[in-house]
């Protein structure tokens, strides 16, 4: 019996004719007839009595079209599920974000992806760098974005990098002197109120570092795991901060500070590292890759549009164990 007998049965009994079955079809009446031919030899049974033209069927064949309509209502959802997971319409969806894009500019761009496609499940996860880059690793998520300071070697596993080197921006007071000026240099801050990352992270001693090299004293008066809270200590006039673009763009979209924070460009060209990890063991969806490619364009045409001059890098990370 093959899924074309059942097919060809069920337009049978449901227009009562070879004539309109084959019509509706698109086949010869001839073929149809084969058809059922064929289909009652290989169950052993005779599905249909034959009276001039028309077809009585037996009772058998009411219940055979139960068991027809079952299998083949049941193989046209699963074509329609496939057809729709290859369009990356459907499907399960597990991602996540370090906590600043996490928190505004990583959720409306999935919203907006994801607005027109309803049969779609998503677990949006916030994540240190770290544990994000742990989840790539495992193959437990289909893609994170995060810090690229970080230990990869330490990371088990093959990770594809998507990176992303951005130019960073001094958070100002909207009221303070140096919101006049059009770039800000390491004097410009030397001694003022700093609001940095904690000591460990490696954009943190790179501005330690840098301010060192020009004479300029660093005074960091604020610690912060993140860079978005620190906008609040900006926008109160409690001090400045060197920031990442990513924080820049979620400020200036949300408009959180209400035009209490600006933003001015180095006049040194100091870097910060990010990017799109996916495991490379787990093959990834369609909706995955479709989702992945247009978050790596949304970062890039945000960054072109602050002029953090992105350079974009693709390279396979292999861990020690």
């Amino acid at each position: 019996m093959k899924l074309q007998h059942l097919s060809v049965f069920r337009e049978v009994m449901a227009t009562g004719s070879v004539s309109q079955a084959a019509k509706r079809l698109g086949r010869t009446q001839p073929a149809i007839s084969l058809s059922l031919k064929e289909l009652e030899l290989s169950l052993g049974i005779k599905l249909f009595e034959r009276e001039g033209r028309r077809l009585i069927p037996v009772p058998e064949a009411h219940y055979l079209l139960a068991e027809a309509n079952e299998v083949l209502d049941r193989l046209s959802a699963v074509t329609r599920t496939m057809n729709s997971l290859g369009d990356a319409a459907s499907g399960n969806l597990k991602v996540a974000a370090m906590p600043g894009p996490s928190n505004y500019l990583f959720p409306r761009y999935i919203s907006t992806v994801l607005s027109n496609l309803s049969d779609i499940r998503l677990t949006l996860s916030m994540r240190s760098s770290q544990q994000i880059l742990e989840l790539v690793a495992t193959q437990s998520i289909d893609f994170g974005f995060a810090d690229l300071d970080i230990q990869l070697e330490k990371r088990s596993g093959f990770l594809t990098a998507e990176s992303f080197s951005l130019r960073c921006f001094c958070a100002l007071p909207a009221a303070h002197p140096l919101a006049q000026k059009p770039a800000i240099s390491w004097q410009d801050l030397d001694a003022q109120a700093m609001g940095g990352l904690h000591s460990a992270h490696r954009l943190q001693k790179r501005i330690q570092l840098a301010f060192q090299a020009q004479g300029a004293r660093y005074n960091q008066i604020i610690e912060s795991q993140f860079f978005i809270p620190l906008l609040q200590f900006v926008a109160q006039g409690q001090c400045c901060a060197i920031v990442d673009p990513l924080t820049v763009a979620s400020e200036q979209q949300s408009g959180l500070n209400q035009g209490a924070v600006v933003f001015r460009p180095l006049v040194a060209d100091l870097r910060y590292d990010c990017a799109i990890f996916s495991p490379r063991l787990r093959p990834m969806s369609q909706l995955a890759r479709r989702v992945k490619d247009g978050w790596k364009a949304e970062v890039l045409r945000l960054m072109q549009e602050l002029g953090a001059d992105p350079v974009v890098q693709e390279s396979i990370v292999e861990g020690a164990g």
